[in-house]
């Protein structure tokens, strides 16, 4: 029993540690659909937060996360002027997909590429989906997972720490 506790203690310290280790978006190099080169600096909304979303193609919970948020991303929008970047980590063998993916889902927020996943690695995220919302450069919230019905606990702590909502 004492071993059980010490092997849980560690692995929720090292989970904090990890989800700590990081306050900023950081300066990293991604890609769009079209194959621009695009600095990470340069993504976050300067007007409001935005949302950063770790997905793959292969990756169903991340993908059914996307479609919840797409529901409603508009009024999401009106109500807080919250942007949205869903950042694809496929590798080279599944980012083919990506492209065919994103058009015939017809998601209404920007998507962007992280194929050699720096960014990822740069955040400190161990497994997708995961979300992060940032005001500013400021990480101020992460989540890993999704169950159906996260979005609208996402969509209340954006609405709260909304300028616009405010």
């Amino acid at each position: 029993m004492k071993l059980n506790f010490i092997i849980l203690s560690t692995f929720l310290l090292f989970i904090s540690i990890n989800l700590q280790s990081q306050d900023k978006i950081p300066n990293v190099t991604l890609k769009t659909l079209e194959g621009k080169s695009i600095n990470s600096k340069s993504t976050f909304n300067k007007n409001g937060l935005t949302i950063y979303s770790f997905w793959a193609t292969w990756c169903l919970p991340c993908i059914n996360e996307l479609d919840a948020i797409n529901r409603d991303f508009k009024d999401w929008q009106a109500q807080t002027n919250v942007e949205l970047i869903a950042v694809s980590t496929d590798d080279a063998r599944t980012k083919r997909r990506v492209r065919p993916l994103v058009n015939g889902k017809k998601w209404d927020f920007k998507i962007l590429t992280d194929e050699n996943q720096a960014f990822k690695r740069a955040l400190n995220i161990n497994g997708i989906p995961h979300t992060i919302v940032t005001k500013g450069s400021n990480i101020i919230y992460q989540k890993i997972g999704y169950k159906p019905g996260e979005e609208n606990d996402l969509f209340e702590f954006v609405l709260k720490n909304s300028s616009k909502s405010n």
